[in-house]
């Protein structure tokens, strides 16, 4: 099992830098918006990069089931599912801002991810991790930071109106207020600052499970902690907390005080 976990790792990492490198054929240039049904934007790049993930997972793991943003869910019979973002960021993709990423997660049979590899491809970036192999930005170890406080904190987020959506404006502001620095860097590049000691806090209220799958393992396995807004484990909870497991019981006192 340890060396098949590898070698999906190895897959997954591969896959995502060469994704990226498709995205980048389109990256700040004028490219062609589509509206979807839930009114979130996509592109070619998007599609493209897509189609390149599935057709590699597919050729490498025609057992394997998959979940993409974009293409929807095709079954499979091994147990195992590849849950894919081809671009994490459209809008940042979008406005020419290089903060966007191509996510690959793995989850087991259990449903649990258990890999995930993130390529910010506009940065020349690539961060991935497997369960019990740890967690490895650009070839090094990555490890979250050693704050202990949230006073002492970086604390990212993507944007307000997912606070708003959820009701959770208050427990924001009161973190904000908490921190010493907030930012808004956002989208899987905020997770990926907390996973590589460069923040201590992330915050997305809203999250599709292709947004969060990836997370779980980068985070856990970089000495953090990932759950949905209530504090459950999960990457299915619709919602996303990256922390560098320091300052996590204050964090959840002030979310729990605020709900």
């Amino acid at each position: 099992m340890k060396d098949n976990l590898q070698h999906r790792m190895e897959i997954a990492a591969e896959t995502a830098w060469e994704a990226g490198k498709i995205t980048l054929r389109y990256f700040q240039t004028k490219i062609d918006v589509e509206i979807k049904t839930d009114q979130t934007p996509v592109t070619v790049a998007d599609k493209e990069s897509e189609a390149f993930i599935y057709q590699t997972i597919h050729r490498e793991f025609p057992e394997d089931g998959f979940l993409g943003e974009e293409r929807g869910e095709r079954p499979g019979s091994s147990g195992y599912r590849w849950i894919v973002d081809p671009i994490d960021g459209t809008k940042s993709f979008i406005q020419g801002v290089p903060l966007y990423g191509v996510m690959i997660a793995l989850a087991d049979p259990s449903d649990e991810p258990v890999i995930g590899a993130i390529a910010l491809p506009g940065l020349d970036e690539l961060i991935v991790a497997a369960r019990g192999e740890g967690c490895y930005w650009n070839g090094r170890r990555a490890w979250v930071s050693d704050i202990q406080q949230l006073s002492d904190s970086c604390v990212l987020f993507t944007d307000l109106d997912g606070f708003t959506e959820t009701g959770t404006v208050a427990a924001f502001e009161r973190i904000c207020s908490e921190a010493r620095v907030v930012r808004g860097w956002g989208d899987c590049y905020g997770h990926i600052l907390v996973a590589t000691g460069r923040a201590e806090v992330m915050l997305d209220p809203i999250l599709a499970d292709w947004d969060a799958a990836a997370l779980l393992p980068i985070v856990e396995e970089a000495g953090g902690t990932f759950t949905d807004w209530s504090g459950n484990r999960t990457a299915y909870g619709k919602s996303g907390i990256s922390t560098n497991g320091k300052v996590t019981a204050e964090l959840r006192q002030v979310v729990t005080s605020t709900s």
